[in-house]
């Protein structure tokens, strides 16, 4: 029964199973099983456990929640909203606290959209200040953590390619073509030097938006969903920061990280960099689709959509 699995779960990490109130399922993830765990005194819970072994899935996302453990952690030395790891026994499942607020969406106006984007960018700022042990996914999945970004980088852009042949995912260009184009840019890559915390999925979905006692200015409630993240160029944020967009156009989130104490410098290098992880991310939303089976409706919106964009960045790592 679920209620004696999420029993078991709580009574491990020190919490009466007898306090369990309710168990609900939360939609938005594609990949792990999420649940909200309510308990008898009100506080909240969330309990994410991942597919079988043997579920299809692309070659990161092996040992998620080790990441996204790891990125918790991380994120609370850096005082940034966000869950707080209560259980992670090596990835069989993350309990973790749940976070106040709901998805941020386009009930907020215009004023109280770019006054929460000012605090994203200094929250982002502050994580960026965190470093790590080396680079790459801390999880193991696509080896150990690399000394150098180049090789960690270049060790995912391959694994995913590899992924896109696996499954035989369509993609605007032949991945050998597009593992040259992104081979021609990698020396970019050695500008960085130091491994610092990355989310790379902090799209709007996984930014929670709190009203303090239901009213009053919102503000940023917590930072969710840290499963992808890595150790390497805080620029690879801004891509899922401005999904489908240019970050450079985001004067308010640009003007509270830099007023948070982060960097950003748009050289010549650094667009390049910001291409390849365009390119990176893109791949994914398209070869994650074929494991996942989304649906035709999905998959148009891809063709459509994110495969212009893909192109878009092949293109400006030629010029």
């Amino acid at each position: 029964m679920p209620e004696e699995r999420i029993g078991r779960v709580l009574e491990a990490a020190g919490i009466p199973a007898r306090h369990l109130q309710r168990c609900r399922p939360l939609t938005g993830g594609t990949y792990n099983t999420v649940e909200e765990l309510l308990l008898t005194d009100g506080t909240r819970y969330v309990l994410k456990t991942p597919p079988p072994p043997d579920a299809p899935g692309l070659s990161h996302e092996r040992e998620l929640l080790l990441s996204e453990a790891e990125f918790y952690r991380a994120a609370a030395t850096a005082d940034v909203p966000a869950p707080h790891v209560v259980s992670a026994p090596t990835g069989r499942h993350l309990l973790m606290t749940a976070c106040p607020g709901d998805m941020w969406d386009d009930r907020l106006t215009a004023d109280e959209q770019a006054t929460l984007r000012a605090e994203l960018g200094s929250l982002v700022a502050r994580l960026h200040e965190v470093t790590g042990p080396g680079f790459g996914c801390p999880s193991g999945a696509l080896g150990p953590l690399a000394a150098d970004w180049r090789t960690a980088f270049t060790a995912m852009y391959a694994a995913v390619l590899d992924d896109a042949r696996r499954y035989g995912a369509w993609l605007p260009r032949p991945p050998d073509g597009i593992a040259r184009t992104a081979a021609a840019a990698y020396p970019v890559l050695d500008e960085v030097t130091v491994p610092r915390l990355v989310h790379f999925d902090l799209w709007r979905g996984n930014i929670l938006v709190e009203r303090p006692a239901g009213r009053g200015d919102p503000r940023i409630g917590g930072l969710i969903d840290g499963e992808r993240m890595f150790w390497g160029d805080p620029l690879a944020d801004f891509v899922s920061l401005a999904l489908l967009d240019d970050i450079e156009k985001d004067r308010d989130f640009l003007a509270g990280y830099q007023e948070g104490g982060g960097r950003a410098e748009f050289t010549a290098p650094a667009r390049r960099r910001l291409a390849l992880y365009r390119s990176y991310l893109y791949l994914i939303m398209l070869i994650e689709t074929v494991p996942r089976a989304m649906g035709a409706e999905h998959d148009a919106w891809l063709r459509d959509t994110v495969a212009p964009e893909l192109v878009a960045a092949l293109d400006e790592l030629t010029r």
